[in-house]
């Protein structure tokens, strides 16, 4: 990815400026911010409006922005202010989110039933740790990985270690939603995203060193971003969490709003060593749970990142290289989550019309619980694999008594073949699975 030009020094602008032009300038200016929140890198390359150069019309639109500018307590390593533009497509971004996450209405029923929620929760967290690994590079498949998780086993290679990781962070993460932030708690989320990944083993759950050298380049060394000093870093990270707790200093920002710019905020610093994204991440997670968006147990925002990921990049130079305006990296995380609701809208639905069809085609499944229900209906689409007792345990998030009677139960009604391999229960999907369950129509169940 290609570093995006810089835009003119902004007081540069101004003081060339001719004062005959500044109303020309001010309207083309305030047209302009009806649209697409434009970085210089992309209006360079467009038509500016008749009688105005590209110079003129930038120097417009950054007055315009001027007025609905508000800061924030992150500062740059010069200590500049960040700020965002609180104009109407933030707002209305926020609305939205606000409509489909804040309450209960109009929320898929799967989700709110408390029967069925486990299940959706324990498939969204392992999606989120699956697609955020494989956003810094790992490299195992997602039907290896669900495996993983599901039977226990341990980590084969950095990959999958690295998506345990982060299931296990998700999982604490949803622990942590009604404490503070304070620096040990960074530390100890760190820790859980960087078990054993880690070149420097001691590296984990602390600042990176002055000697560390971190700069973030390209694989031709071009320098993205230089963090700030490690000197610095200590007393970051206590402002960091101030701001994350919604420190009595600040103003008003929206609950979106302050859990991206957390995102950032520690993207930003790059504290540590290694697992600064991953770690970016899950404190987002944090802060929505936090405060009251408890969907997000549910929304896997790395799934859509995971598309487009120069574009996650690119928000984060857009931020930098035009004077610490937040709005581009706003802008593109509040997409990102309208984006992830509708994928889990989707998901759901899919997976309610799945089992409706399974249950009008085999009324047998009605003599089934709804976790027994979905493994007929995953056998019946994954013929030969293995169950377990502690994958199923695992899947959907019960103890283990409970999903042994789940296992048994289908075993002992011949829906799945039942063995031992070494002295852990196996419970097999047989091949005639379908023509087991017709059968089963007409027998009575088997308690």
């Amino acid at each position: 990815m290609k570093m995006p030009s810089k835009p003119p020094a902004f007081s540069e602008l101004l003081a060339s400026t001719p004062s005959e032009s500044l109303g020309a300038i001010l309207d083309a200016g305030r047209r302009a911010a009806k649209g697409e929140y434009l970085h210089w890198d992309k209006l360079r390359h467009l038509s500016p409006p008749t009688g105005l150069t590209h110079l003129q019309w930038w120097t417009g639109i950054k007055l315009h922005r001027l007025a609905a500018n508000r800061s924030v307590p992150l500062r740059d390593k010069s200590g500049g202010v960040f700020e965002y533009n609180a104009f109407q497509e933030v707002e209305a971004a926020l609305h939205q989110i606000d409509q489909g996450v804040g309450g209960k209405h109009s929320l898929p029923e799967p989700v709110t039933n408390p029967h069925t929620r486990d299940r959706y929760i324990v498939s969204t967290q392992m999606e989120e740790a699956i697609t955020s690994s494989q956003l810094e590079g790992a490299a195992t498949t997602r039907q290896v990985a669900k495996e993983m998780i599901r039977s226990g086993r341990s980590p084969r290679d950095a990959s999958e270690r690295m998506i345990l990781n982060n299931y296990n962070t998700m999982r604490r993460i949803t622990e942590l939603k009604d404490q503070a932030l304070t620096p040990d708690r960074v530390f100890e989320i760190h820790r859980l995203v960087t078990h054993d990944t880690l070149e420097k083993p001691d590296a984990g759950g602390r600042f990176r060193r002055a000697d560390e050298n971190i700069r973030i380049t390209d694989l031709e060394g071009t320098e993205f971003h230089l963090p700030p000093p490690a000197a610095e870093l200590p007393q970051r990270l206590v402002q960091m969490c101030d701001f994350a707790n919604g420190g009595k200093s600040d103003a008003f920002i929206h609950p979106v709003l302050r859990a991206i710019i957390l995102h950032f905020w520690l993207a930003y610093d790059h504290p540590f060593v290694d697992g600064n994204g991953r770690t970016a991440r899950a404190l987002f997670y944090w802060a929505m749970l936090r405060q009251g968006y408890w969907l997000f147990e549910f929304v896997s925002i790395s799934h859509v990142l995971r598309k487009a990921p120069a574009q996650y990049a690119r928000s984060f130079l857009y931020t930098e290289t035009d004077g610490n305006d937040l709005t581009y990296f706003i802008l593109a995380q509040l997409d990102v989550i309208k984006q992830a609701i509708r994928a889990l809208h989707v998901y759901v639905e899919r997976k309610t019309s799945e089992t409706k069809e399974l249950e009008s085609h085999l009324r047998v499944v009605g003599r089934f619980n709804h976790r027994q229900a979905e493994i007929i209906r995953h056998a019946l689409k994954h013929l030969d694999h293995r169950y377990t007792i502690e994958s199923h345990q695992r899947s959907h998030d019960v103890t283990y008594q409970t999903a042994r009677t789940d296992l048994l139960g289908l075993a002992s009604n011949h829906v799945l073949e039942q063995s031992k391999r070494g002295r852990t229960l196996v419970f097999t999907v047989p091949r005639d699975i379908e023509e087991r369950l017709r059968k089963l129509e007409n027998r009575r169940p088997r308690k």
